[in-house]
């Protein structure tokens, strides 16, 4: 952003969402500090709608967010990256999960949590769907409920955007779930491992299929 003009192009944009309730732009520190449900990729989205790049430092606050990235254990393809989940609790009762994936075959996918964290042999060790209830017994008034950790499909068009496991298959995504950080609690601007800027490592992530 270069002026105010540039701040109320951006703000026009983000404000054309569902769910925002607040946006202001900082031009000297090139930051805009956003408040609102809307997800995480459609905030970045709106603002690369008006022909910049940004970068999301974070969302909600300390200890309320998470971050899982999902990649095929597929041999037969060279980018294995094809996605990023990201969740972000809003209330004490509502968490947000913006699902983001890239260069799946077209089709109906099914996002779940799994009950183990072990990804080595791709979704074959992750066992079964996380809290999934016992059926009730036959005759209660209680409506079966469907385990938390059933999230619901996303239908992925042909572009590739949005029974038993089988390792191979690279349409199958796993990751690990890890605790993110909230709003300005990550302000590194180069990172210590690669020596990267922040602005290099979005280049290296969007390369990957995690934008």
């Amino acid at each position: 952003m270069t002026c105010e003009s540039c701040v109320k192009h951006v703000s026009t944009s983000l404000y054309k969402l569902d769910g925002i309730n607040k946006v202001d732009a900082n031009l000297k520190e090139q930051l805009v500090f956003i408040e609102g449900t809307a997800p995480p990729s459609s905030i970045v989205s709106a603002i690369q709608d008006t022909g910049r790049d940004a970068i999301l430092r974070g969302s909600g606050t300390s200890n309320s967010s998470a971050v899982c990235i999902l990649e095929t254990h597929s041999n037969s393809v060279s980018n294995k990256v094809r996605g990023l989940a990201r969740m972000v609790q809003v209330s004490p009762n509502m968490t947000l999960v913006d699902l983001t994936i890239n260069g799946l075959a077209p089709g109906k996918y099914h996002a779940t949590i799994r009950e183990a964290g072990d990804i080595s042999q791709g979704a074959a060790s992750t066992g079964g769907i996380w809290d999934a209830l016992k059926t009730k017994v036959l005759g209660s008034d209680e409506a079966q409920k469907e385990p938390r950790g059933v999230f619901g499909s996303v239908d992925v068009d042909r572009k590739g955007r949005e029974g038993p496991f089988k390792r191979e298959d690279e349409n199958t995504l796993v990751g690990v779930i890890a605790r993110s950080a909230g709003v300005w609690d990550n302000d590194k601007m180069v990172c210590s491992c690669s020596g990267k800027n922040v602005w290099e490592e979005r280049q290296e992530q969007v390369g990957q299929g995690m934008a």
